[in-house]
């Protein structure tokens, strides 16, 4: 996995580790900036450059996050599954 995809899947995870009780509300993602996850504990959120050039070198190897892609963390590794999250915390496959 290539190090932009990884913080594109990580900026995700970002909300859902930053709360501890499931919600149906909107993450708030700005465009123009960049959420990472550099491990258990270590996010960070920048503004990006906004070059034309600067975009296309992300997009290149950049992936689309599927829907109903589930982040999770266990024993300090974080994860990710497809599946959905009931309003209780139940996992379901789709």
């Amino acid at each position: 996995m290539t190090k932009v995809s990884k913080t594109l899947i990580f900026t995700a995870a970002f909300a859902v580790i930053a709360t501890s009780a499931f919600s149906e509300a909107t993450w708030g993602f700005k465009a123009g900036m960049a959420y990472v996850y550099g491990g258990p504990g270590k996010m960070s959120a920048m503004a990006m450059a906004p070059a034309e050039k600067n975009h296309e070198a992300m997009m290149k190897n950049a992936k689309k996050v599927p829907e109903n892609t589930v982040f999770f963390m266990d024993n300090g590794t974080l994860y990710s599954t497809s599946g959905r999250l009931d309003p209780t915390g139940n996992f379901y496959v789709n």
